[in-house]
Formats: C-alpha cells, structure tokens, sequence
C-alpha cells in the first residue's frame, strides 16, 4: 500500500471544525468557502472534510497490506500489450484487473485509472476498457496511441467478481450482506479503486505526479469520489453522472441508480458540491447530457455554480469545466473530443 493510505485511526479523527461544518449540507455554502482567505487554508478544511468522508464509508479493510500481483496473461494488441492480472487490494477476494501498456510508452508515463459504468452490464466490468459500450466507443485504443498506461479492475460485484448468475441479485445480496457486517458496498468500492491507484503508481512505467481517473455512468460517480477521497488523482473526468442529490429527490429519480450509489448518513454531511469541492483546484471535466434523467439539469447547474467561484479564487478557472449536452446517458463525439484534450493538457503534456 503506498504511503499516502492513512491507517484508520487517521480516517476517523475529526476535529471539531470538521464536525461543525458538517452538521448540515447545506451550511457549507459558496459564501463560507470563499471565505477562506489562502489555498493552505482551503486545503486544510478539504483535508478535514475529506477523513469525515472516508468515514462514512463503513468498516474497510485498511489493515489489509496487499501481497504482489498475479500475472496471468500477457496479450499482443495493435498499438499496446496488455497485462491481465490478479491484485490482491482488500484481503476478502482477488480483484482480476487490466493494465494497458502503450508502444509508445515515454517512461515515465501518465496514468489512468478507467472505471467502468453499471448499465446492468455485470459480465463485462473491466473488459469495457477493450470494447467500449453501446454509448461509449472504446477507449482502449486512445489512451495507447496518447501513450497513457491504464489500469482497470471489476468492480465489486462485476466481471470476474459476479457471484451470482443474476448480477442484480449478486449486487443486492452484497450490499445487504456488507451492511450486516458494519461495510458499505459503495465503500468497499471506492477502497478497492484507492488501492488499485496504490498499484498504478508502483509500476515503473509511471509517473506518480500524472494521474486521471475516467469514467462514465457508475465510472464517473466513482472518478469525482475517488478524486476527492484521494489527492494523488490529479486529473477527473466524468460522463454522464454528475448531478446535486436533492435535484435527483425532487424528480422522483432515486431508482435510477444502483444500490451501490446509496451511502448511509450521506446528506447528513455533504451535497453533492460538497464532496466535488474536495477536488478543487485540480482539474475537473464533467460532461452530463440534459437529457439524461440520471444528472436533472438544474443539479448539475448547482453543482458548477458551487465550484466554479472556487476555482476562479484559486486561480484556476480553466480547470473547472462542467458543462450539458443536448442528449441522454452517452458519450458525444464533441464530448469525446473534450476528454482527449483534457488528456492531453492535464495529463500527457503535463508538467
């Protein structure tokens, strides 16, 4: 486990401006964090706020200390080698993983963390990386000819982690199971993609400095967490699943997500700004369609409205960049053409 992982002991710790701060999600307004005069002191409350988050996301297995990697097979494809893999991350279950080696590889190269979406899909976890989904062309070839190393894993409940013949079942039954036992499923998930960044910045190939996290639908909720749970993500770019919760309360659209997307005790602490704000100033792409009754509009419209002043007093307007397309749960070709160049800029051509 790489030395930025916290022992639980730090996680849990609280001070008591962190837990005044989050009595309500709604007390943390634009006007209280625009009231921070310096970024160190932004960057301390962002710090304090974000061992709040990780505690909301139940008991992990954060003594665990992963043993080595099981190389399973080594593929030959136009452009890249690929590496399929079992990482060992939480010491319940072995997470099979793909790590996508470019041939035009510059050591030391940028890094992608690529988390696949749910779409009801469970057989194909990480295997999304190679063969895209209906509403998103792969991405496989474009991060080997950007010469991006990319890591993805099968998410819980996904993939080679689908236990049950019925994914939706085998999902429920996680879910229910972990909460029986003081664990969050969408907790569990979010470790085991803090881990994987564990992983892809141990490889040799990599730039620790140079790290993005992609994705769409389930992919993208789980990029803006990991970012903000996790500093060393200095790149997020999320599709399609950006939005405030209350906005998504008001349409009556909770059944639109997965069980996973359900964290106990969430609003009590933070809105959905609130934990994109622990991102801030990194850069942050977010592409939502108006379309899309997953991200209501006018959620997505708070969301930016919170963060944008933020990244305007940092300095870094630029940075921020939330923005509606005219279209439902899917990538644009505009839209992709927007994530290559936030590659290039942020993670590719990066200092």
């Amino acid at each position: 486990m790489a030395s930025q992982s916290l022992p639980r002991r730090d996680f849990l710790k609280q001070s008591a401006a962190a837990t005044t701060v989050a009595v309500s999600p709604g007390f943390a307004t634009t006007a209280l964090t625009q009231s921070f005069k310096t970024q160190k002191e932004f960057a301390a409350y962002q710090q304090r706020r974000r061992k709040l988050l990780w505690s909301l996301l139940g008991e992990l297995p954060l003594s665990h200390r992963p043993q080595p990697p099981r190389l399973i097979k080594t593929e030959k494809h136009p452009g890249y080698t690929l590496e399929r893999l079992e990482l060992d991350l939480n010491g319940i279950e072995p997470v099979p993983a793909l790590l996508l080696i470019p041939d035009k590889l510059q050591k030391p190269a940028p890094g992608l963390l690529y988390i696949h979406w749910h779409g009801g899909t469970y057989p194909v976890g990480k295997e999304e990386l190679l063969t895209g989904q209906k509403v998103l062309p792969a991405y496989a070839p474009v991060v080997a000819e950007k010469g991006i190393v990319t890591l993805a894993i099968d998410s819980w409940c996904f993939g080679q982690r689908q236990h049950n013949a019925t994914g939706r079942t085998g999902e429920e039954d996680a879910f229910k199971q972990m909460l029986w036992r003081g664990q969050v499923l969408f907790g569990m998930m979010m470790f085991d993609e803090h881990r994987a960044v564990d992983y892809l910045i141990s490889r040799p190939e990599v730039d620790a400095k140079r790290i993005g996290a992609f994705g769409l639908s389930m992919g993208a909720t789980k990029a803006w967490w990991l970012a903000a749970l996790d500093p060393r993500v200095k790149l997020c770019v999320d599709l399609c699943c950006m939005t405030d919760f209350d906005e998504l309360m008001r349409i009556n659209n909770l059944k639109g997500h997965g069980i996973y997307y359900y964290v106990p005790r969430l609003l009590k602490h933070f809105s959905t700004a609130q934990i994109n704000e622990l991102i801030t100033p990194r850069p942050h792409l977010s592409l939502n369609g108006r379309k899309d009754l997953l991200t209501p509009p006018a959620g997505v419209e708070r969301v930016r409205d919170h963060l944008t002043p933020l990244y305007q007093k940092f300095g870094k307007a630029e940075d921020c960049r939330i923005e509606l397309f005219d279209c439902g749960h899917e990538e644009l070709p505009e839209m992709r053409r927007l994530v290559l160049d936030w590659m290039d800029r942020h993670l590719v051509h990066a200092a």
